[in-house]
C-alpha cells in the first residue's frame, strides 16, 4: 500500500481533554473533599488512534473541526506533539474537543467520567473537499461522526482509498450499506453480538462479513479477538498475557496499531499481532496515551512473547 501519497491516514472522529482530579476517597453528597493532584491527557477514539500510528511510523493527519480556546490549543500542541498533523482542520471561534472531567479514586483506582459534548460537532459535508481521501493510503473514521460516515466512505471509495472504521454505537446497524461496504471493520464483540443478533465470534464474523470487506475484527479484551478476512477461515488472536495496571485507551491503540500495520503493507494476521501486542504494552502503562510503544519496542514484545499468535478456528 505504501505510495507518494502526503499522510499514510486521515483520522476524523472523536478527539478528548481529559482532566484527571484524583482524590483520596469518592467525595459524598453534599461534602468537600481536597484534590491531591490534577493531570491533563489528550485522548479520544480517534485522537489516541492516530497517536499510536504515528508513534508506530505513519504519517498520520487529523481532519476535524477545532476551535480558538485552551482546548482545541491544548489538543493541536498534543498532536503537534505526536507528530499528527492538524493543517487540515478548519478552525472556528466556537468549536471544541470532548472536555471530560475525571475523578479517581486513589485507594481503588475507580473513576468516574463526566463529559460534555458542547460544541463539539463533525465538519459540515460543504466543509469536506470530495479530494480530501486522494491525499492518504487510509482513511480512519469513528463512531462520533456517523452522520457523515456514509458521505466518507463514499468520497473515499470514489478515489480507491480504503476506509478503517472504529464503530462504538449500535446506531451504525440503521444503515446497513454503509456498515457493508467499511474495508477494515473493527468493533467489540459485545457490539458486534448486538448488531448481528448472534453470539459466536465464528458467526458473528459470517454476518459482518461482505465481499467489498477486507477484514472485519471483533475485540473481546482479556480474551483476546476474533478475525476474519478475504472470506478466508475465522482466527482467533489471544490476548498477551501482561501485568494490567490500566486499560484506557487500550481499544484505540489497537486499533491506531493496526492501521499503521496495513499503511506498511503488513499482513492481516501481523497487523492484527501488532495491534494486540501495542494493546497489551499499553495496559501495563497508565493514562490513555503515555503507555503506546514505539516500532522497536513493540516488535521486541512481540519477539519475547512469540508463543502468541492467531490460531484457525474454522
Amino acid at each position: 500500500m505504501k505510495s507518494a501519497k502526503k499522510w499514510d491516514v486521515i483520522g476524523m472522529g472523536a478527539i478528548a481533554v481529559d482532566d484527571l482530579l484524583f482524590v483520596p476517597h469518592f467525595p459524598n453528597p453534599d461534602s468537600k473533599i481536597q484534590v491531591t493532584r490534577r493531570e491533563r491527557y489528550g485522548g479520544g477514539l480517534t485522537g489516541t488512534a492516530l497517536v499510536a500510528a504515528s508513534r508506530l511510523g505513519a504519517k498520520a493527519a487529523y481532519f476535524g473541526k477545532l476551535g480558538n480556546n485552551d482546548l482545541s490549543e491544548f489538543t493541536l500542541q498534543e498532536f503537534s506533539r505526536e507528530g499528527v498533523d492538524t493543517t487540515l482542520c478548519p478552525r472556528d471561534n466556537s468549536s471544541l474537543p470532548i472536555h471530560s472531567t475525571i475523578i479517581v479514586d486513589e485507594t481503588t483506582g475507580e473513576r468516574t467520567i463526566l463529559y460534555c459534548l458542547k460544541n463539539f460537532t463533525s465538519p459540515e459535508i460543504e466543509l469536506i473537499s470530495d479530494n480530501l481521501p486522494c491525499d492518504c493510503q487510509l482513511l480512519f473514521i469513528d463512531t462520533f461522526y456517523l452522520g457523515i460516515m456514509r458521505h466518507m466512505v463514499k468520497i473515499s471509495h470514489a478515489v480507491g482509498t480504503p476506509v478503517i472504521a472504529d464503530i462504538e454505537s449500535p446506531k451504525m446497524a440503521d444503515d446497513p450499506q454503509t456498515l457493508a461496504e467499511i474495508d477494515y471493520l473493527i468493533l467489540s464483540k459485545s457490539l458486534a453480538a448486538q448488531i448481528t443478533k448472534v453470539d459466536l465470534p465464528q458467526e458473528i464474523l459470517g454476518n459482518l462479513n461482505t465481499h467489498h470487506r477486507k477484514c472485519t475484527v471483533i475485540t473481546d479484551g482479556a480474551n483476546g479477538c476474533w478475525f476474519q478476512y478475504a472470506s478466508e477461515a475465522v482466527f482467533h488472536m489471544p490476548a498477551f498475557k501482561v501485568n494490567v495496571l490500566d486499560t484506557t485507551g487500550c481499544g484505540d491503540v489497537f486499533h491506531g496499531a493496526f492501521t499503521a500495520a496495513i499503511t506498511r503493507d503488513e499482513s492481516i494476521q501481523t497487523a492484527v499481532i501488532q495491534a494486540s501486542a501495542a494493546a497489551a504494552i499499553k495496559a501495563t502503562r497508565p493514562g490513555g496515551r503515555a503507555g503506546i510503544p514505539e516500532l522497536p519496542d513493540l516488535l521486541s514484545f512481540i519477539r519475547t512473547n512469540s508463543t502468541f499468535f492467531p490460531v484457525r478456528i474454522t
